[in-house]
């Protein structure tokens, strides 16, 4: 799929290949330590074998969408969906370059509509602390947004509409 937008000029958009934690490290590599910090809910100075294992796990509960932008190789973005039954927890990351243009939100839009699709009716981020722009995220994407805190960390709980049974 390609996407462009007022605020980028190309986006292309493919599902992750089983077990390609070379895109994934390559994502990670591109997080500055606050990225990261909201991402992992703690300092990450890298990846463990395990932890890209997992990251790159696709499957029929696993599904992963990456960005590219016109002009760069890298990926510039990842949205993470892993489903159980009607609910899917997701989880997204935009390389520090590139956020605030809206590639985050077309990564998740497009996990949306697959999560639809195949029955999916609410989506759930974890996220640390206060971070209004995945909240943000979520509320654009959603038709409901439910907001709980756990500890030190937000769920984000995002209803949607039409998911097929």
């Amino acid at each position: 799929m390609y996407v462009q937008t007022r605020h980028i000029g190309g986006l292309t958009i493919r599902l992750l290949r089983p077990g390609d934690t070379a895109t994934v490290s390559a994502l990670f590599e591109r997080l500055g330590p606050r990225s990261r910090e909201r991402r992992f809910c703690g300092a990450k100075p890298r990846l463990s074998a395990d932890e890209l294992r997992l990251l790159a796990q696709v499957d029929a509960e696993h599904h992963v969408l990456v960005g590219y932008l016109d002009g760069d190789p890298e990926p510039v973005g990842i949205a993470h969906l892993v489903r159980d039954g009607k609910s899917a927890e997701v989880a997204f990351e935009v390389a520090d370059e590139y956020q605030g243009r809206g590639i985050g939100t077309i990564l998740t839009r497009e996990l949306a509509t697959d999560a639809r699709a195949a029955g999916v009716t609410e989506l759930v981020a974890t996220v640390c602390g206060d971070n209004p722009p995945a909240a943000s995220l979520m509320a654009r994407v959603a038709q409901s947004l439910h907001v709980r805190w756990r500890g030190g960390e937000q769920e984000l709980v995002a209803g949607l509409e039409g998911g097929a049974g």
